[in-house]
């Protein structure tokens, strides 16, 4: 038998970083081109599954060699950002999963990494997966949140929450997180200005600046750091009616309104 790995150490106390995203289990294939032209996906970018892509998954599996990794955008960085700060416990990452053998893996993966994972478990949705169509060194991504999408503010209000979001100094969220959660990043965002912490923010994807701009501009007052790359950030500039140059579009995200005074906001757009 194999020992356990090493767990995220139940103390609150050493929690710099707190991520609340969405995780999913990533499935990775090498695929052709009909693989990416058949379910509507491009390269270089992400979007949410819609009822078509349903079937893919498993096709997936059957037709291409698969790997299985913990995944979502925000549980990544955070698990990159333990590796780099080294003391099991300084990061923890909240979001919801399912009570099944998905969300067993992905509470493995992240605790023997040593970040404390604080999931929201639902009864009855399966963890999230995410599919990652690998082609020439570039990848498209097709998430099917599930569970991931149930999360709910109620749990971001529990002791063990408010304990850890107490204790970080630095609160990092993906914009696919806009998608499940506003309420949660907004009450966040209240908590940094009122502590003076930091908020950090990633654009994520181009479809949220185009879909989801509302939910996007209700959490900008909060955040300290925005980032995105060149595409993310064209598509804001676009949703703001700035245009597209990445210096503008930089300028004017930075001199967005802002809840706390106490420092200006830092655009990270490389190209």
């Amino acid at each position: 038998s194999h020992p356990a790995p090493p767990r995220a150490p139940k103390t609150m106390a050493d929690t710099k970083l707190i991520g609340f995203g969405n995780p999913l289990l990533d499935i990775s294939a090498v695929v052709e081109q009909d693989v990416l032209d058949k379910w509507g996906a491009k390269l270089n970018d992400a979007i949410l599954a819609e009822d078509k892509h349903k079937p893919m998954y498993a096709e997936l599996a059957e037709s291409h060699p698969v790997e299985y990794i913990a995944g979502g955008a925000t549980q990544n960085s955070i698990r990159v950002a333990q590796w780099v700060m080294g003391k099991p416990g300084s990061t923890a990452f909240v979001g919801c999963v399912g009570k099944d053998q998905f969300g067993d893996k992905l509470e493995q993966a992240a605790r023997g990494d040593g970040v404390n994972a604080a999931y929201m478990k639902h009864p009855e949705t399966p963890t999230g997966t995410c599919a990652v169509l690998v082609k020439g060194g570039e990848r498209s991504l097709v998430a099917n949140l599930s569970a991931a999408n149930c999360y709910e503010i109620s749990h971001y209000e529990t002791a063990e929450i408010q304990e850890l979001v107490t204790a970080a100094n630095i609160v990092y969220c993906a914009g696919f997180f806009l998608t499940v959660s506003p309420p949660t990043m907004i009450a966040l965002g209240k908590h940094v200005a009122e502590k003076h912490k930091t908020f950090c923010l990633n654009l994520s994807a181009p479809f949220i600046c185009q879909f989801f701009k509302d939910p996007l501009l209700s959490v900008m007052p909060y955040v300290d750091f925005l980032f995105g790359n060149e595409s993310e950030a064209a598509e804001f500039g676009k949703a703001m009616g700035w245009g597209e140059e990445l210096d503008v579009v930089a300028l004017k995200a930075a001199a967005m309104p802002k809840e706390s005074g106490s420092r200006p906001r830092g655009g990270v757009f490389p190209p």
